[in-house]
């Protein structure tokens, strides 16, 4: 059943969350202190060091303990006021930790990718989970299905796009004897040359007859993803919304949600992290239903933001009376050659720092003489290596080797992956706790 109350983090997900704290710190967690070896992650950030005097060797990243709750109080607000029910993407951050809090801001479930992000999820006692791709794994169905019918508090769906996937989902579950039936949204694809998704409404009816046909699926709603609009403009987002509107209206006339009890709900799902604006003002069209609705909004990048795509392409830059996000990460890295007065290079490199989008900004530099701070004037990252960023100096730059860079960084989705065990840091530099993630 799809209810659309908000799920707190239970007793289950947060007792899982409280064991990362009896880890061990070890060599696996780069930039974490060598002095701490051996303690519990628990043990090591009830210390509440410094990061800048503590021990951590560059580079470290860290994430703005500050921005953090701000930017989920933010999105809980704008969530609850544009009568959103929200599944934020989890595969941005992949950390249990963050999906606690996440629900304890009024998340009513968290979305995923791929499987392996459905076994994590569910290893720290997620109960409400969408899977935005279709999934025709038969490994991955077995698991699913099992999983099903061990927990009945468990809740899960998934898109489905093709009359040939939904028959290799069809095939995979009865070979895995599965008794609970595996919720399914149609995906209306954003347009030609896009990503995934049924191209046309008749191909989405085509699906649509094909769950009907099997006895292991269950149709329960449509979803789509804004964010793939070819050409997207404000216009053209908006039109394509109405249309997954309008898919979710003729089907219910069609009596595709028939099957459905009472209590349950129609889902409608859209909305990454660059046009919810556009979800928030179209999904209010939708008309009354035979069933309830849940307008399921799936935005991630918001949990931390950042200094460069998301910063350019927020809606909050849209509507700025609802409020803006702040970016929560900042690498910090250290000067470890200045061969001449226009060139400086520091010891972060692609293994530390997103570069998929944008390279990172430098933003301030920290004093390895005296641990003073000034902006980074006259500093510029200009390429990356594996291990080593390349830094262009102007006459302005104040910069010797030893000092400390912090860099903000774009795409947190590629930000996150790269480290294992992230310190959660305040303004004043002490650390609060270390945030695991699992790629």
């Amino acid at each position: 059943m799809f209810e659309e109350a908000p799920l707190a983090a239970d007793d289950a997900i947060s007792t899982a969350v409280r064991k990362l704290a009896d880890e061990r710190v070890d060599h696996r967690f780069k930039a974490l202190p060598p002095d701490a070896e051996g303690l519990t992650v628990g043990a090591l950030a009830a210390e509440r060091r410094s990061l800048f005097t503590g021990g951590f060797t560059t580079p470290v990243l860290a994430l703005s303990a500050e921005s953090i709750e701000h930017n989920l109080a933010l999105l809980e607000t704008y969530t609850r006021s544009h009568g959103l029910t929200f599944a934020p993407h989890g595969k941005t951050s992949m950390a249990p930790q963050l999906f606690a809090r996440q629900l304890e801001h009024g998340a009513w479930g968290i979305t995923a990718a791929v499987p392996h992000q459905v076994r994590v999820y569910r290893a720290y006692g997620i109960r409400r989970i969408f899977l935005a791709n279709e999934l025709v794994d038969p490994a991955a169905l077995h698991w699913l299905a099992r999983e099903l019918d061990a927990d009945p508090d468990f809740h899960f769906l998934c898109y489905v796009d093709s009359v040939d996937g939904v028959a290799l989902m069809d095939v995979a579950l009865r070979a895995a004897g599965a008794s609970r039936p595996v919720d399914v949204v149609v995906e209306l694809g954003a347009g030609e040359g896009a990503r995934t998704g049924a191209r046309t409404e008749a191909d989405c009816a085509a699906v649509a007859d094909a769950v009907a046909a099997t006895g292991t699926l269950r149709l329960v709603g449509v979803a789509g993803y804004e964010g793939e609009v070819p050409d997207a403009t404000a216009d053209r987002v908006r039109a394509w919304l109405r249309r997954l509107v309008a898919l979710a209206a003729d089907f219910d006339a069609a009596g595709r949600f028939d099957a459905l009890p009472p209590e349950e709900t129609i889902v409608i799902s859209a909305g990454g992290s660059a046009w919810f604006d556009a979800v928030a003002e179209v999904f209010p069209e939708i008309p009354d239903l035979s069933h309830p609705v849940l307008k399921l909004l799936r935005s991630g990048a918001y949990i931390s933001h950042d200094d460069g795509h998301y910063r350019h392409l927020t809606p909050f830059n849209r509507v700025p009376e609802e409020g803006a996000l702040q970016p929560s990460f900042r690498l910090w890295a250290q000067v470890v050659s200045r061969p001449s007065s226009e060139q400086a290079f520091v010891n972060a490199g692609k293994r530390d720092a997103a570069y998929d989008l944008d390279l990172p900004v430098a933003q301030v530099v920290r004093s390895g003489r005296d641990g003073t701070e000034r902006p980074a004037t006259g500093i510029t990252v200009t390429g990356l290596s594996d291990q080593h960023g390349w830094l262009s100096t102007t006459a302005e730059a104040e910069l010797e080797v030893g000092d400390w860079v912090g860099m903000g960084l774009s795409h947190p989705c590629t930000s996150f992956d790269k480290w294992q065990l992230i310190p959660l840091v305040r303004a004043d530099g002490t650390v609060t706790d270390y945030i695991r993630t699992f790629f």
